[in-house]
């Protein structure tokens, strides 16, 4: 794999990446778990996402209200709902909030290949090597609250920002 700097822009001084979110940011969010204001900043800066990042989201939905029990019955819809939303390239972030963040969800087949070539290299998943896969190709950071998923892409050079 080639070295993989983010690509950035100069504006007011600020330097602005493009980013990778995965599906664990993407719960974060939804779910409010510790740090979801944190990915609520990066939300605006459109970052990428896979389309499996719904599916895996929506996972996650369920495995919070059928195992762990900590997400009522009542409010995974509501929480769904806001998944959705996200998809169609704008998200609430608040009930209350009529202000937008936007992410680009991508189809997944185009990054498939490199991606199972990156799991089966470095023994991880092939649905977290996807999001690697995206980020080197759009030469992006990876965001990301899984530190495995992040290891990897940082030995593929690719920058792994942890939320």
């Amino acid at each position: 794999m080639s070295p993989s700097s983010p690509q950035g822009l100069c504006l007011g001084g600020l330097e602005l990446i493009e980013r990778v979110i995965d599906s664990s940011t993407l719960a974060k969010f939804l779910l409010r778990e510790s740090g979801w204001e944190r990915v609520k900043g990066i939300l605006t800066g459109k970052p990428y996402t896979l389309d499996l990042a719904v599916k895996e989201v929506a996972n996650a939905i369920w495995r919070r209200v059928t195992l762990m029990g900590d997400v009522s019955l009542e409010k995974a819809p509501v929480i769904l709902g806001d998944l959705l939303e996200l998809r169609r390239v704008a998200l609430r972030v608040e009930p209350q909030d009529l202000r937008r963040v936007a992410l680009r969800v991508e189809p997944q087949d185009q990054y498939l290949g490199q991606a199972l070539r990156i799991a089966i290299e470095n023994r991880v998943t092939v649905y977290d090597s996807l999001f690697i896969a995206q980020a080197l190709a759009k030469k992006a950071a990876l965001t990301t609250s899984d530190e495995r998923q992040g290891r990897v892409a940082e030995r593929l050079n690719v920058k792994v920002e942890y939320v």
